[in-house]
């Protein structure tokens, strides 16, 4: 499915990280863990082709991400530790950009109802907590059919029944054959459903 090869990343002339190998299968989870500054963003990027390595490769199903690029993107759901959203639009307006436009309104409603966030639908993100913020966009995970799924840092400034939440999302995708690949700082019961762990520094 999806494999790294010998990656190594630089920034500044400065090596971060090298000899990254993995190989992740159906219901595989790898938790890429490390200190700040250690390169787990930079590694995640490389995953999602927005980041070139300084050295190595990474293939989706034997063939290179890069020689094989609109079919990649059709399997895979980044969320930066950002969140890729605009703030002066609203939660709405934000998850059918994301979509592509594909998602109805009621879908997107009904996603916004399951991460607790209907009733905000309509004000600016910029109004939203970061927390609230952050619970925007993990309903995409709810839009957005994919089967691998990369997620910086997925648990910023939620509170613990939104990490509930987000925990039972993420075991009922790998259940069904999905693929994670995930940053966090913060403890968590899935963590407990890692398969595949790299520690970066």
């Amino acid at each position: 499915m999806l494999e790294a090869h010998m990656l190594a990343a630089e920034r500044g002339g400065q090596r971060l990280f090298s000899n990254i190998s993995f190989n992740l299968q159906d219901g595989d989870l790898l938790h890429v863990a490390g200190s700040n500054g250690a390169g787990k963003t930079t590694l995640l990027r490389m995953l999602c082709g927005l980041t070139l390595p300084a050295e190595g490769d990474i293939r989706w199903y034997q063939q290179s991400i890069r020689a094989n690029r609109d079919s990649y993107n059709n399997e895979l759901l980044y969320i930066g530790h950002r969140g890729g959203m605009y703030s002066d639009l609203n939660a709405c307006e934000n998850l059918r950009l994301c979509s592509n436009q594909l998602a109805s309104r009621p879908l997107i409603f009904s996603a916004l109802e399951e991460v607790g966030l209907s009733e905000h639908c309509q004000k600016p993100l910029r109004l939203l907590s970061q927390g609230q913020q952050r619970r925007v966009a993990l309903a995409r995970l709810l839009l957005e059919s994919r089967k691998l799924w990369i997620l910086d840092e997925p648990l910023t400034a939620l509170d613990s029944g939104a990490v509930d939440w987000f925990a039972g999302r993420l075991a009922a995708h790998i259940k069904q054959g999905g693929i994670a690949v995930l940053t966090t700082h913060q403890d968590a019961t899935f963590i407990s459903r890692v398969t595949v762990s790299v520690v970066l520094g």
